[in-house]
């Protein structure tokens, strides 16, 4: 078949798939709409199934440790399976490279999307997508399953840090890291233009689709009570400013609007994604999605498979019930309850991607581009990232004497709390594995690091994750202290909470070193937490450091004062939990403790725009 259209790389896209298309079996169609986990992706299933693409799930890597070039060997070869199919089409292979390529040890880890948001920055979100799509094709994948563009409205929602901001036009503009993952369409018209045929980019995916930010009460999988309007002005918008970047993909969200189930609504999908709005690549499933189905349709998974197709799903993350998912919707076409046409529509838009993106040239993976994989200047794209993004809270206890910059050359120093070197715990969730964890997990420069890095020779420089009544009992008293606290990873369901209080006791640790030495906190999180009054009046300095990857010299740029201070808050900072959601346009009830936009310089400087309420008196009030 060396001589047919789809394989002609000067032929128009769509002629190719037109091509593809008419030469396919139902067999071979079926096997596109499937996606399925690494861990089953054996080479006989691969060729005999025509599967359609290959993910690894958070966590599932070649070994230990793999480095980039192992996970390549492993991508090429299910690949080369692949192509051994009759048609040899080839596999898109899926990573959730969602903060950097965060499955591969040694790569870039840059802050999540939370932290991103607070700089404001849309043409640094941009260079990030540009560092993280090399490191991605370094290692075969040529698919992520990222950017989270959910708009979202309550910090207790576990997959907070996933989103830029609780503002619908802060998440618009950080939605330029499309552009960077998969390179800029010309004239705005991103199909029928092989744009992503290069081996440097690759195909993006705008999720959850559509209000996984703003489920009742924030929980995970929940549902989005909202009108049709409202859903459209806030949830909705981000993605109008992601199809005219030419997204690839659009994955579904686990959640419900109005109680239906996103995965089964045929007017978003279909009628208002791909008509409406006229988008032309693949919707895919999340993971398992349809097995999330089962509640409503009972134990009826055939059920569940025709109202996801129906509602207009192109591929289906299975992951691992691939040959169910096949048979069910075998049995379905050919009893006609699905019908042809939406089959083909499925697949001639999982073909138009394939060929835009380049795969039926370049199946295989890009070894030239290992040597960027955690390279100097990727890493130092993160620590710009990092300094751009902390958001100065309080600095000093009297306004007009501000605490930071911190002195480097101060004669003792006392650093406390786990967090301070822990590059686990500053990676935060999608790390290494699926919900994180802590510890060194990969290449990188713990805060402690950085400090050690910073200060002068002469500073003796005291770290105790738990400091005791010891740790102060020395004649030499301490110059001041930085304490860093937060969350420890997690992921999804599994970060819900419903007190939001600092974990491991760090409001105890903070007012017990606080009340002995000038203290600086650093607060490692995803999101805002519940700051105590008396945790506030105790400290010196306080700043919002995010989640903010593995360079953690990012954090000392600042703080000693090398860079200024840029950050501003993406999410409102409640009070109190029963405040939540907050809506800053409700401003007769809107009383944060610190408003969006908040954000001091060094100088104990207001930013310059400040997004909802008006913020008179509230650096003296804290």
């Amino acid at each position: 078949m060396e001589n047919c259209i789809y394989r002609d790389p000067r032929a128009p896209v769509e002629a190719r798939v037109t091509d593809l298309l008419s030469r396919m079996t139902l067999h071979e169609k079926l096997g596109q709409m499937t996606q399925i986990e690494r861990s089953v992706a054996t080479p006989s299933v691969l060729a005999d199934l025509s599967i359609g693409s290959v993910l690894s799930l958070g966590g599932s890597s070649p070994f230990e440790n793999a480095s980039s070039e192992d996970w390549a060997e492993m991508i090429d070869g299910f690949q080369r399976s692949a192509l051994e199919s009759r048609l040899g089409i080839p596999l898109l292979y899926g990573v959730d490279a969602v903060h950097g390529n965060n499955n591969v040890y040694g790569a870039t880890i840059f802050p999540h999307n939370i932290g991103l948001g607070a700089t404001r920055d849309e043409e640094l979100a941009r260079k990030i997508g540009v560092a993280t799509a090399l490191e991605v094709r370094a290692c075969g994948s040529q698919y992520t399953f990222a950017p989270t563009v959910a708009v979202c409205k309550d910090p207790r929602w576990g997959r907070c840090y996933e989103s830029f901001s609780e503002d619908t036009d802060i998440v618009r503009k950080m939605s330029s890291i499309i552009s960077g993952l998969q390179g800029q369409p010309p004239n705005g018209h991103p199909f029928g233009y092989p744009f992503l045929a290069g081996r440097d980019n690759v195909v993006a995916c705008a999720k959850h689709f559509v209000g996984d930010g703003g489920t009742h009460d924030g929980i995970n999988e929940g549902n989005t009570m909202s009108s049709y309007e409202e859903l459209e002005s806030i949830h909705l918008a981000p993605y109008i400013d992601c199809l005219s970047q030419g997204v690839c993909t659009i994955m579904a969200s686990y959640t419900s609007w109005n109680g239906t189930p996103m995965h089964t609504s045929k007017y978003l999908l279909t009628d208002v994604l791909k008509g409406k709005l006229g988008f032309k690549g693949f919707i895919i499933t999340d993971c398992a999605a349809l097995d999330r189905l089962s509640k409503p349709f009972g134990s009826n998974y055939r059920r569940c498979v025709l109202q996801a197709i129906s509602a207009g799903i192109d591929m289906v993350m299975v992951p691992l019930r691939y040959q169910l998912y096949l048979d069910d919707l075998r049995m379905l076409v050919e009893s006609g309850e699905i019908p042809m046409s939406r089959i083909d529509d499925a697949v001639e838009r999982i073909l138009r991607v394939k060929f835009v993106a380049g795969l039926f040239e370049y199946p295989l993976s890009n070894r030239s581009l290992l040597d960027k994989v955690g390279c100097k200047l990727h890493r130092e794209l993160a620590r710009e990232a990092v300094r751009k993004s902390l958001v100065l809270l309080k600095n000093g206890k009297d306004i007009t004497k501000p605490f930071l910059p911190l002195d480097k050359n101060a004669k003792r120093i006392l650093v406390a709390g786990q967090h301070a070197d822990d590059l686990g715990f500053q990676c935060g969730g999608w790390t290494k594995t699926w919900d994180g964890q802590g510890g060194r997990v990969t290449i990188g420069t713990t805060i402690l690091d950085a400090i050690k890095a910073t200060v002068g020779e002469e500073t003796e420089l005291v770290y105790e994750q738990n400091p005791s009544l010891d740790t102060f009992s020395s004649n030499q008293p301490f110059s001041f202290s930085i304490v860093v606290v937060g969350e420890a990873p997690y992921c999804e369901s599994g970060g819900d909470s419903k007190d939001l209080i600092i974990p491991f006791n760090g409001s105890k640790l903070i007012r017990f070193v606080a009340e002995r030495v000038p203290t600086l906190v650093v607060l490692i999180s995803g999101r805002p937490m519940h700051l105590e009054t008396s945790v506030l009046e105790r400290v010196e300095g306080l700043i919002a450091a995010w989640l903010p990857g593995s360079e953690g010299a990012g954090v000392t740029d600042v703080i000693f004062g090398d860079h200024e201070f840029q950050g501003r808050l993406p999410m409102s900072w409640f009070r109190k939990v029963d405040q939540l959601p907050m809506n800053p346009a409700a401003s007769t009830c809107y009383d944060p403790l610190f408003p969006i936009g908040f954000g001091l310089t060094s100088k104990n400087q207001l930013m310059d725009a400040v997004e909802g309420k008006k913020t008179e008196g509230i650096i003296s009030s804290v």
